[in-house]
């Protein structure tokens, strides 16, 4: 009798538009595969450790549920902000772990997540190698973010700038009609792609992200630069993790201590308040939040989700474990889990892109 092999995948971390398209290339191309059985977690690795999975069979039972799964808004399984302790904090978590992928005799286990999840598969490799298991992990690179290292594009991210620049290209209405300053607060608490993406393609004036901290005293002066050319309005793309020259100089502690006090709710209003007390201008913010999530994929990353699921689901048919899925230009690769766990991919202030944004007369308040 031919031994049983057992997949069982997980989504996690926030959702993307395009997330299940990944999800429905593994359980179609494992099926095709052969194996036995596509298990699928809810609501992650903590929906695991409450023995909460699901045979997908049960709810995929033809092409069509699979072309439909594809365009299901949201994660199908669900998803979890869940950090592993790391082993010698706490064996038993791992035990807990390792009892139920036994007992589904689950041979490989596939995360769909950023940086969080990356870092989860690479703990749970390494305690299966330090005890002997027989479970092999692989990662799929989702994020909005597009900040896990090692890989040119996470799904997600491209969807993300679409809504945003989206946003942006509907406030320069508002803002050349009445001669306002717009601020436009984007996801990215620690990376700022999406911004510069979308501040670029949306023709924002100003572009403030976490990795150049911006001063005050140049954000005004782009500002005014602008009226004194006739330029009656301004746009300023926002990272809702951009952070002042003054208090990057902070220490983490310090920081967290004065956000504690700080009058506005975000840094989008915090600039807002600045600038209008400063030049006497009307100051408005808009903030799209998790629309950034949401919506209708663009084409390019249902293509890039899919071909990674498919990949990943090939990686376990050579037995080649141990790896995130990565994009290189326009190619599906691969990185050892120990190159890519716990990193994160900043954008330079040398970065080509930001030095052609100066070029283009975008400031960066710096």
């Amino acid at each position: 009798m031919a031994k049983k092999r057992n997949i069982i995948v997980g989504q996690s971390g926030g959702p993307t538009s395009v997330i299940n398209s990944s999800l429905a290339g593994v359980y179609k191309n494992a099926i095709e595969r052969g194996f036995d059985k596509v298990y699928g977690m809810l609501h992650g690795i903590q929906g695991l450790l409450d023995e909460q999975y699901i045979d997908l069979s049960t709810q995929i039972h033809s092409e069509l549920d699979i072309e439909l799964l594809k365009r299901t808004p949201s994660a199908f399984l669900g998803s979890c902000r869940f950090k592993l302790p790391e082993i010698h904090e706490d064996k038993a978590i791992y035990e807990k772990i390792f009892e139920i992928l036994n007992r589904l005799d689950i041979d490989a286990f596939i995360y769909i997540g950023g940086n969080d999840s990356m870092d989860t598969i690479k703990k749970l490799s390494d305690y299966a190698i330090l005890t002997g298991q027989k479970q092999k992990f692989l990662g799929v690179p989702k994020t909005i973010d597009n900040d896990l290292w090692g890989t040119d594009m996470t799904f997600g991210f491209q969807s993300a700038v679409d809504i945003a620049t989206q946003t942006i290209d509907c406030i320069h209405t508002t803002a050349a009609s009445h001669n306002r300053v717009f601020i436009v607060e984007l996801m990215g608490h620690k990376v700022g792609w999406v911004t510069l993406h979308a501040g670029i393609a949306g023709g924002a004036d100003i572009i403030l992200i976490p990795e150049i901290p911006y001063d005050l005293k140049h954000v005004i002066s782009a500002i005014q630069r602008r009226n004194e050319q006739g330029k009656h309005f301004t746009i300023l793309a926002v990272a809702e993790g951009a952070i002042s020259k003054e208090d990057a100089k902070l220490t983490k502690k310090q920081y967290k201590a004065k956000l504690a006090k700080r009058k506005h709710s975000t840094v989008g209003y915090e600039l807002a308040s600045q600038i209008e007390k400063a030049t006497g201008l009307e100051v408005r913010v808009t903030i799209p939040g998790h629309t950034q999530r949401g919506g209708s994929p663009v084409p390019f990353d249902r293509v890039i989700s899919s071909r990674l699921g498919v990949a990943a689901a090939e990686l376990i048919a050579k037995e080649d474990y141990g790896k995130m899925l990565i994009m290189k230009g326009y190619d599906v690769a691969t990185l050892p889990l120990e190159k890519t766990a716990g990193k994160l991919k900043y954008v330079s202030p040398d970065d080509q892109i930001v030095l052609q944004a100066k070029h283009l007369g975008i400031s960066f308040g710096d």
